[in-house]
């Protein structure tokens, strides 16, 4: 299940790249096409993030990954569809929401870090 659910973002996160790259530019400025790199880039990261979660899943199952992946998994929905919605002109307001995205995210290395902390 979780190298699923890490492939399904793998798999969007190229197509959301795809249209940043191809599509955006007619209808976005400057600023707007940074933030879709921006959020496309972050997407990549933590979501090749979650797949490594994955595999670790299954190597070391009594290595418990649950926490670590479902924060990071809502710190990339928050983080990259706020910055995905803005770049399609929505009101910069949104932006308040990016950093308690990237919040979650930086609390599911740290999760991750504490259950690693916790085997040794």
């Amino acid at each position: 299940m979780w190298i699923g659910i890490a492939a399904l973002n793998l798999a969007l996160a190229v197509m959301l790249g795809a249209f940043g790259a191809h599509g955006l530019q007619k209808i976005a400025n400057a600023q707007q096409i940074t933030w879709w790199h921006s959020a496309t880039e972050y997407f990549f990261y933590h979501a090749l993030g979650l797949l490594l979660l994955g595999i670790m899943a299954k190597v070391l199952p009594s290595f418990s990954i649950k926490m670590p992946f479902l924060l990071i998994q809502i710190g990339i929905v928050l983080f990259c569809s706020s910055l995905y919605i803005m770049s399609l002109g929505m009101p910069r307001i949104l932006g308040a929401i990016t950093p308690i995205g990237g919040f979650f995210m930086i609390l599911g290395w740290l999760a991750l870090a504490w259950q690693a902390f916790k085997q040794h």
